[in-house]
């Protein structure tokens, strides 16, 4: 068993939206606190500057879909579907994936601090210019995904697969080759010099 950061309740819900078809919906700037969504049609759907605070989704299908500059902050995402999902500048601070799928999903800039993706597989997400500070991807599944100039500062990292991974020009915590596997993982000089001087190695000519 991982071990790995201790998970914040999912929070309480004060309303529910069950099985609505919201494919290709134009979200806007809607907000919505304290919503529990389940098995929701949200493929093809967008959002620009939208905000779900604390709000609980089962089973919902964000495929294809866009969101920019939008928040879900402290939210739980429960077997939902990210397919060539995009977020663009979005805050996810605080929120929890369990047992989604990523595939293709495309993240560029925006706050994913804190946020819990343990077990995750993540071999085909990319990630850009992403704050993942203190993000706990304790046994994620990396392998081969891009990861370029995120802020990985405090991650939680215990057991994830880095193997392949394209890190160059983020922000690393001190990485241990015995509890992270970095095999093949691409690094610029600045971070290899850390790597180095992390496992306690002098370089000499």
């Amino acid at each position: 068993m991982v071990e790995r950061r201790p998970g914040a309740a999912a929070p309480a819900t004060e309303t529910t939206v069950r099985s609505a078809d919201w494919d290709s919906r134009d979200l806007g700037d809607e907000e919505h606190t304290r919503v529990l969504f389940t098995e929701v049609d949200m493929t093809e759907a967008t959002s620009a500057a939208a905000v779900f605070t604390e709000c609980v989704f089962r089973g919902v299908r964000f495929n294809v879909s866009s969101h920019a500059d939008s928040a879900f902050l402290n939210c739980t995402f429960v077997r939902c579907s990210f397919f060539d999902a995009t977020f663009t500048g979005c805050k996810l601070v605080g929120s929890r994936f369990d047992d989604c799928s990523h595939d293709l999903m495309k993240v560029g800039g925006g706050d994913w601090s804190f946020t819990g993706l343990p077990g995750a597989d993540l071999r085909r997400a990319d990630f850009a210019d992403v704050r993942l500070r203190e993000a706990d991807l304790t046994g994620a599944r990396l392998a081969g995904a891009p990861v370029r100039r995120c802020d990985l500062s405090g991650a939680w990292l215990h057991k994830a697969d880095l193997s392949g991974c394209d890190l160059r020009g983020s922000v690393l915590p001190p990485l241990d080759p015995a509890t992270v596997e970095l095999r093949g993982a691409v690094v610029d000089p600045a971070q290899a010099v850390a790597l180095v001087t992390a496992l306690g190695l002098e370089v000499r000519s």
